[in-house]
């Protein structure tokens, strides 16, 4: 089963199994990451599941869409790293992917 690393907002690194089908947000809030809020469920509406992607990543990443892109405008945390989390799928190629939750806005 393919591996999400993810870091929490304390510096604490974990390996978490993702199933098929999910997002990297439903992998970190399915595995006990209270501090990713993800509030709108993964409709892409409110930003609150906004993490950090591993460089080494970026060319593997879906293209980041016109709403996902104007929410994270919204953050103070954004780089150029800076995803949300329920807009990417996680697949196959994504194993190993790691990512550090963004801090709260």
């Amino acid at each position: 089963m393919p591996k999400l690393i993810v870091v929490n907002r304390a510096g604490e690194e974990s390996t978490v199994e993702v199933g098929d089908g999910l997002t990297v947000m439903e992998a970190i809030r399915d595995n006990g990451f209270d501090e990713l809020l993800a509030l709108c469920g993964g409709c892409c509406s409110c930003a609150t599941c906004h993490v950090h992607v591993d460089p080494a990543f970026k060319d593997k990443m879906p293209p980041m869409s016109e709403d996902e892109d104007d929410l994270l405008d919204s953050s103070d945390d954004r780089d150029e790293n800076s995803r949300l989390s329920c807009q990417v799928p996680f697949t196959a190629e994504l194993d190993g992917l790691k990512v550090t939750i963004a801090k709260e806005d």
